[in-house]
């Protein structure tokens, strides 16, 4: 009888924890998803009651439909800056996992000092602030006329390939080595093994790596604002514009381009999420 009470006792505690885990993190999501619907609200308000009413829903005299979005996109050329963020997004995004699924599988499989050497290096890379280099990172980048959206691409490799090699090296290490014995017997070569037989097996890495650079490269405002000429402008570069002299801001038309800067990744995000979990577990268990 003791034993069972001993059982019913656990199970209660257990259930306990379990309500107070769900309500605290439900209360941690609606508090970190209110600003973005805060946001969304008062895209569709004239930029007059923003500040005055900024928790109240759009009626009659404060709602004005899409013409805070169209206006923004006009004020802020968005369509060209949206051109531009895909495709430096897109490209990093491709060339990063490319280079560094590559790497990170040279580095697992070849032991020497100098695998060794190059990993740690990529390793140190994730811990140094970006402010401690980017005034030099500018001044290279216009010296080797990297100020375009090609040129940026290659700026972007560098600095995620920190955490793409890290990640891509701990799932490598799960991965038999017998399977690339077997390619390499049927006659595969080296780049063969890679891309038939090993770059599949990577997929929930992939994923992750894929989610993580696309989030920061569609986000960032710093590294573009420093390297792009003022010919080229990211969606956040192009946001900015909406604020004027003297501290003041199209409130209206900010709330509105900020709703579709958000927009598409979050639809990414949404779809490839489950991937996540799974990738950043492969990667870090084995590192």
């Amino acid at each position: 009888m003791a034993r069972r009470g001993g059982r019913s006792s656990d199970m209660d505690v257990s259930q306990t924890t379990g309500l107070i885990l769900t309500i605290l993190f439900t209360v941690l999501s609606v508090a970190f998803l209110y600003p973005i619907f805060l946001v969304l609200l008062n895209s569709f308000k004239s930029k007059l009651y923003i500040s005055d009413q900024p928790f109240s829903f759009p009626s009659g005299e404060t709602f004005v439909g899409m013409s805070n979005y169209v206006d923004g996109i006009a004020k802020t050329d968005f369509m060209s800056a949206a051109v531009n963020s895909v495709f430096i997004t897109v490209f990093s995004v491709i060339l990063i996992i490319l280079v560094t699924s590559m790497t990170a599988w040279w580095i697992t499989r070849v032991k020497c000092l100098f695998s060794t050497l190059t990993y740690f290096v990529f390793v140190f890379a994730m811990i140094v602030p970006f402010q401690m280099v980017m005034f030099t990172l500018s001044k290279v980048a216009d010296m080797l006329h990297l100020s375009n959206p090609v040129g940026i691409i290659l700026v972007y490799i560098g600095f995620g390939a920190g955490q793409a090699v890290f990640m891509f090296a701990g799932f490598v290490k799960s991965i038999p080595i017998s399977l690339e014995e077997a390619a390499m017997l049927d006659g595969c070569t080296p780049i063969q093994t890679f891309f038939l037989v090993v770059f599949p097996v990577l997929k929930p890495t992939t994923i992750t790596v894929a989610i993580l650079q696309a989030m920061w490269i569609w986000n960032d405002y710093l590294l573009p604002y420093l390297v792009l000429n003022s010919d080229y402008k990211t969606i956040p570069i192009a946001v900015q514009y909406l604020k004027g002299g003297y501290g003041s801001i199209d409130m209206g038309a900010m709330m509105g381009m900020l709703v579709l800067a958000i927009v598409p990744i979050v639809v990414f995000y949404l779809s490839c999420q489950k991937y996540i979990i799974r990738g950043v577990a492969a990667g870090a268990v084995k590192g």
